[in-house]
Parts: C-alpha cells; structure tokens; sequence
C-alpha cells in the first residue's frame, strides 16, 4: 500500500488581491491539517504572517528558503520575492497577475525538482496574468504546456460527484464545431483510466451527456447526439467501458440520476460545472487528469467582491490539499498493484512524479 509519511504539497498564492491567502490561511488553521501533509506556500512570509492576524487566523507560518527544508507541524513559505505583498483588495491590477505567475513558475520548479510532491493552486485571475511569459486561458493549459502535453481533462470532483468536461474554455458559439466522435472518446477514456489509477474505482460507470435540449430529441432540436456523441459512446463500449448516454442533462441532473454514476462526462464547460456547484460549492475541487504530476485547485476563483473581508471560506482548498495528497497515494498504490512484482521495489517509499 501506498506511503503514510506526509505528502508534502506546494501551494500558489495565486492572485494576492483575491481570497487565495486567506483560503490558504483558513484551511490550515487546524492542527490536524497538519498531521499527514507538510505544506509550502511560494509568496512572501512576512505577509502571510500579518494576513494571519488580519484574518484571526492561529497559524504557525515558517519562512524556509528552499521547499525541501519544510518541516510537519507548520505552514511554510518560500519568498518568491523581497517585497512584501500589500493587497489591493478586489482590484484587478497586472501587477497582481504577475505576482500569481511568478508564484505558480516557483511551485512547478519545486514540483519539477522533487522539492514538494504535489501542486494545489489558488485562485488566478485570468485577464491580469497575461504577459508575454503567460499566455494561456487558465492553470490547466499552462501546466500541460509545461508538462508536454496535448490533451489533459478538467474533473470537478466531491464526494459524491465527478464530472469530466471535453470542452473546457472554449467559447460558447465554438463548441458544437469542436465537438467530434475521437475527442469524446478520448475524453472518456481519460475520465474511466483517471476514476480507476486516481480515485481507485474499478469498472466504473460513465454518464455521458447530450450537447443539445433533451439529448436533440432524437433529432427534432439537433443531430449531435446522433451523429456523433451516441457513436462515440458506442465506441467506448467496445472498449470495455461502461459508458451510458447521452443523457439530456437537465433531467440528469435534476432527478438524482447522477448518483447512479462514477463520473460524468459533458459537453461544454457549463453543462458540467454548473450543476457541480450547485450541488457541491464550496467542497469541490478541480483535479487535472492526464498530467503526469497531481494538481488540484478549489472550485472557486478569485472572488474579488469579498477580498480582504474575512468572509472567505477556506473548505475547498482543504479539500483540494486532502484530494491531492489521496490521488498521489492512490497513484503509488495502482502502480504497485499493476507492476512487475520484480519492479515493485522501485515503485516505494517517496516516488515523486514530475514534469
């Protein structure tokens, strides 16, 4: 079985005029977060220090110049620059997007370097982190580029839900045209091989949903579902994966059948993350399958409207740190399972996967 010594988890400060630190801040303000994961924040310590005592947080946070000198029992932090960070709350400012870059460039080359075991990020804000060094719509396509690769899934997950989109941030009006049969099945395929090595369901179940109203209706309201998801299912199938649809997704979703399942997977952004938070905001976390690293975000973003008040909640990034650490063991675990015995001695104690 997988290792029980502590994961330990670098962390992006993500944009610090947002609710990233007092997230980050909140969800460690709980001494048994600290039992099984040591956790490194990449900003300023001294910062994080005072937010601390804004935000009537008793958190013990140790400065360390390098992520592999963080010790259990605290929060650390590595200075990713000398300055201190003094928010503007909910203010949208290019210098913040750069601060949020420079913190996720340091935690990738702690993760790249062995220096931390997995990466959880906070909250960026799309629009201010572009720049000549960032130029991608968000975490995910950022960390495939890094890793090198083509195709990575976006799964929002909770306890009782995981959902799969094929189309992530992509435009609206552009989603049907970039819809066909081999992406749907690639997709879900990353989604059954992910259910399986990442959260260690075996043979699970599929939902895959419908583009149009009421799955087009047998082609009154539109002929995706025929031409191209309901083939894409059957492909699936052949596969030996138990994949189900397409399903209309309001009615999915409204009548409870989602619980028959172990994942879902949809057509576009919002059809899948919008029931997803109704049902789970604020214990969802978003998980990047197909990476070769474990990466895990909260389910919400920046929320400038209550930066700086005190009113954030810290329960999705805690959950996205537990997720991260539960992956990464699951993962060490499906490796022993399917190894070479003879290999499996090569598999233990500390194995860290990289870009």
């Amino acid at each position: 079985m997988a290792q029980t010594k502590p994961i330990r988890i670098g962390i992006t400060w993500g944009d610090p005029h947002g609710i990233g630190s007092e997230c980050i801040l909140k969800a460690f303000d709980d001494e048994r977060m600290l039992e099984d994961m040591i956790p490194v924040v990449y900003g300023h310590a001294e910062s994080l220090r005072q937010q601390a005592s804004q935000f009537e947080v008793n958190v013990d946070i140790r400065e360390v110049e390098d992520a592999g000198d963080a010790k259990p029992g605290s929060l650390s932090c590595v200075n990713i620059t000398s300055e201190a960070v003094v928010p503007d709350w909910g203010q949208p400012m290019p210098s913040a997007g750069e601060f949020a870059r420079l913190s996720l460039e340091a935690a990738v080359n702690g993760l790249a370097g062995n220096k931390v075991d997995v990466l959880v990020t906070a909250p960026i804000n799309k629009d201010t982190i572009q720049s000549g060094q960032f130029k991608f719509p968000g975490h995910t396509e950022y960390l495939a580029d890094k890793a090198g690769v083509k195709d990575v899934l976006m799964i929002l997950a909770s306890d009782t839900l995981r959902v799969g989109v094929v189309t992530g941030h992509v435009p609206l009006k552009d989603v049907a045209s970039t819809l066909s049969k081999d992406r749907i099945v690639q997709h879900g395929t990353m989604l059954h091989d992910s259910l399986g090595r990442d959260f260690g369901i075996p043979s699970p179940r599929i939902a895959v949903l419908g583009l149009n109203p009421h799955a087009g209706d047998n082609g009154l309201i539109g002929e995706e579902e025929k031409t191209i998801i309901l083939p894409a299912v059957r492909a699936l199938r052949e596969k030996d994966i138990q994949a189900h649809g397409p399903f209309g997704a309001d009615g999915f979703f409204g009548s409870g059948d989602y619980q028959h399942f172990d994942g879902v997977l949809a057509m576009y952004h919002d059809q899948g993350l919008v029931p997803f938070k109704s049902l789970s905001f604020g214990h969802g976390v978003n998980f990047t399958a197909g990476l070769p690293v474990v990466r895990t975000s909260p389910d919400h973003g920046t929320a400038f409207d209550i930066a700086g008040k005190g009113l954030a909640d810290g329960n999705s990034l805690r959950a996205a740190c537990w997720m991260a650490a539960d992956v990464r063991n699951q993962r060490v675990d499906h490796r022993e399972m399917t190894a070479n015995p003879l290999e499996i001695s090569k598999k233990r104690d500390g194995e860290r996967e990289r870009f």
